[in-house]
């Protein structure tokens, strides 16, 4: 049953019992499962008090999660010794590989190399400073004992920290959605959470900017300031997300909140830069250098279209635009760039003139999705920040798991793709051109479905649950600012003028192709 509570404290579940959702009565995906087992929940049937139940919805989620984890842990154990063969090719053909290992010696922690002082690092400053802490320690125990393997017992306690904070994700998505536990479950059964949680670092930005949503939600703008800094120190991803921010505080007027969160996370941000910055400026610099100079990454948009199989007889592959920007680094720079700003305007005109606020979590998965899809890098484990944006901005399972299904396609053929590189065929190479592309598409249909959602508000399960944003924070129960109503009345008389032209040249162009008439529209003589 769906409880609608509207009003400025609807999101604030702290002193009220509430009645939670049952996806199986509002889900039409879960309903068509829940017909195997009996049919969806009743909506007048008999529960037990909630303390009188020993499995309660946030602690089955929480177990499952733990559940989940440990799945992966299991599946990157075949890896977890290093020792992965020639070439890696055993990691490939097991699904194991991950950065956290061969990091340990790319960047000489196993010869006690302190990060960005010693070594430049290629990631922002915070994840550089968690492999130190965990890296340096490492190589200091197994120096002396020749039976240690550093780099297992490096993955094995970073594998910890990662997950620890994937599992407070978990439990932050649950903490925003009280009167909808079961939203987190699409969180634990994302696939593409078993296949690549410790890939790389990314679970540790994830983390961080979850508790930034919590503190946001909160109203504790200072503090929520600070996370988003420290996220954004771990990862890039986390800086799009004072966008939404800005554009909501123009729509509500609320811009104090806004500003205190934008310039606490600015500064946090360089306290944290500060010491690799001015001790080791050399290795600091490595990470926008890098992503500066990086060429076309596997899986993205350019490389699909630089790769695309080759329709003629001349056998080259690719098409010529695109074959030429991954040739043009700068260019190709320059494009993605403008591609990626022009999705953010729209992404804005959109918070702007929709019928009703989108949610904060609506405008960050937008924002972040539309920078992989314009991206030039665009790794395996990068899905990581879209699950649980996507999980608070559209709880619905059927269009989250086909687009997971593209994921754990990719994931699949992402390491066919290696094992091609290694010598060891495994299919085509337009095969993995085309699951890229099917990937793209994926992320494309959640994306079309959440715009959706934001032009047609009714559709908004979360909005119809709480009668509000419960990620807003400052901005829940603000009326629109004054000036928001004028923009989008001159924003109907602009697309009704425009729509009346285009009518008026559909009419012109129809009528000099009628039979007997001439090229310039008038009548031919009889």
């Amino acid at each position: 049953m769906t409880l609608t509570i509207s009003g400025p404290g609807a999101p604030d579940d702290s002193a009220r019992a509430v009645r939670q959702v049952n996806p199986s009565q509002e889900d039409g995906f879960v309903r068509g499962l829940a017909e195997a087992i009996g049919g969806p929940f009743g909506e007048h049937a008999a529960t037990p008090r909630r303390a009188d139940r020993v499995l309660t919805p946030v602690r089955i989620i929480m177990l499952l999660g733990l559940l989940v984890f440990c799945l992966h842990w299991i599946q990157k154990a075949p890896c977890a010794d290093g020792a992965w063969g020639e070439g890696n090719k055993y990691a490939y053909s097991r699904f194991c590989y991950t950065d956290v290992l061969a990091l340990y010696y790319a960047e000489e922690l196993n010869q006690g190399a302190v990060p960005y002082v010693d070594h430049a690092v290629e990631y922002p400053v915070l994840t550089g400073y968690l492999m130190g802490v965990i890296g340096l320690p490492v190589h200091a125990i197994g120096a002396d004992r020749p039976g240690f393997n550093q780099a297992e017992a490096f993955y094995n306690l970073t594998a910890l920290v990662l997950l620890a904070f994937g599992l407070a994700a978990i439990a932050v998505t649950l903490a925003l959605r009280r009167r909808r536990p079961w939203d987190a479950a699409l969180f634990v059964f994302a696939p593409a959470l078993v296949v690549t949680a410790t890939v790389n670092w990314d679970l540790f930005a994830v983390g961080l900017t979850a508790f930034f949503f919590y503190a946001w939600a909160r109203k504790r703008p200072v503090l929520a300031g600070v996370l988003l800094g420290l996220a954004a120190a771990a990862k890039f991803y986390p800086l799009l997300l004072a966008g939404p921010l800005i554009v909501l505080a123009l729509r509500t007027g609320r811009i104090r909140a806004v500003a205190s969160t934008v310039a606490t996370g600015a500064l946090t941000w360089a306290v944290v830069n500060a010491p690799a910055y001015f001790f080791a400026h050399e290795g600091w610099a490595e990470f926008f250098s890098r992503s500066r100079t990086r060429a076309v990454d596997w899986g993205t948009f350019w490389y699909i279209g630089a790769n695309w199989p080759s329709t003629g007889t001349d056998g080259k592959v690719g098409v010529a635009p695109f074959v030429s920007l991954a040739a043009d680094i700068p260019r190709l720079n320059l494009i993605s760039y403008l591609l990626f700003g022009l999705g953010c305007l729209g992404v804005a005109v959109l918070a702007l003139l929709a019928p009703r606020r989108p949610r904060l979590a609506q405008l960050c998965f937008l924002v972040v999705a539309l920078f992989l899809l314009t991206s030039k890098v665009w790794s395996q484990q990068f899905v990581l920040w879209l699950i649980p944006l996507a999980v608070l901005a559209r709880p619905r399972w059927g269009a989250f798991l086909i687009w997971q299904a593209t994921e754990v396609a990719y994931f699949l053929g992402f390491y066919g793709h290696l094992l091609n590189l290694s010598g060891v065929n495994v299919f085509p190479e337009a095969t993995y051109v085309f699951i890229s592309l099917a990937r793209w598409w994926g992320l494309v249909l959640l994306v079309g479905f959440v715009v959706r959602d934001i032009v047609a508000p009714r559709r908004d399960v979360v909005w119809e649950t709480y009668g509000d944003d419960p990620d807003g924070g400052a901005f829940v129960g603000a009326e629109d600012a004054r000036w928001i109503d004028e923009a989008r009345w001159r924003a109907r008389d602009a697309l009704s003028a425009l729509g009346g032209r285009a009518r008026e040249w559909v009419g012109d162009a129809r009528a000099r192709l009628k039979p007997g008439s001439r090229a310039d529209g008038t009548a031919a003589e009889p």
